[in-house]
């Protein structure tokens, strides 16, 4: 029987969604890293595995919303999910955002430098965010609803070479540009002088970070692993 020790990051995170709190708080990354066992990330990080045990234990025993049981949904439902309320809020914030941080290079940069490499850093995941997204829509989705169309039907499927297991190595980029702006940003956090709109715009990018680790999450620790499954069953 697999201990609480030999349970995956992601796997708890994937059965409730507010352990996630508690790896963000002794930044283990529960998202590109969610493979790893409790005692694999503590002894990575340095952390006390009882004290993480504990307080992974009361945080799951407490009364609330878990939030959405996305382990029991259909792969179908789950890309519907992440394309809808995931890639069309990136897709939607990359343009505003790289427009604020231009403005704010422009405005503030001469007091506060760090901001060119944070344009620099966000410029470069907006990139590589955008084809990622845009190949997971065209090519990755419909491979896995048609998977899921075979099964449901009993329908023989032809493997075709599978993207897979690239899509899911692809988000650690992305991740790792976010750790470096909330490292230069001091955590999304303004200056004493920053304008209104360094306030939105250090928002936006914290709000942009949440949804970008949560959507990997999604597809790295539940949609990826059964698609996958799925994939050798057929």
């Amino acid at each position: 029987m697999e201990t609480l020790e030999q349970k995956t990051i992601g796997s708890f995170v994937a059965e409730d969604y507010r352990t996630a709190s508690i790896f963000q708080k002794h930044k283990i990354d529960f998202c590109c890293r969610g493979g790893q066992t409790i005692t694999e990330a503590c002894d990575r990080k340095k952390v006390n595995k009882e004290l993480l045990l504990e307080e992974l234990k009361n945080i799951m025993a407490q009364d609330g919303k878990k939030g959405e049981d996305f382990n029991n949904w259909s792969l179908d439902e789950l890309a519907e999910y992440i394309e809808k309320n995931h890639h069309n809020y990136i897709e939607d914030q990359i343009p505003v955002l790289l427009q604020f941080l231009d403005k704010l290079c422009k405005v503030h940069g001469g007091r506060h430098p760090e901001l060119f490499e944070i344009n620099e850093e966000f410029t470069k995941c907006a990139e590589e965010l955008s084809v990622s997204l845009r190949e997971e829509q065209q090519f990755l989705f419909p491979y896995i609803k048609e998977m899921e169309r075979a099964k449901a039907e009993n329908k023989s499927f032809q493997a075709k070479e599978s993207p897979l297991n690239t899509m899911k190595r692809e988000y650690q980029k992305e991740s790792d540009c976010f750790k470096k702006i909330a490292d230069l940003s001091d955590n999304f956090t303004p200056p004493a002088d920053g304008c209104t709109t360094y306030r939105v715009a250090f928002q936006m990018l914290n709000d942009f970070d949440e949804s970008l680790r949560k959507q990997i999450h999604l597809k790295n620790n539940i949609l990826f692993p059964k698609a996958i499954e799925l994939e050798k069953s057929l």
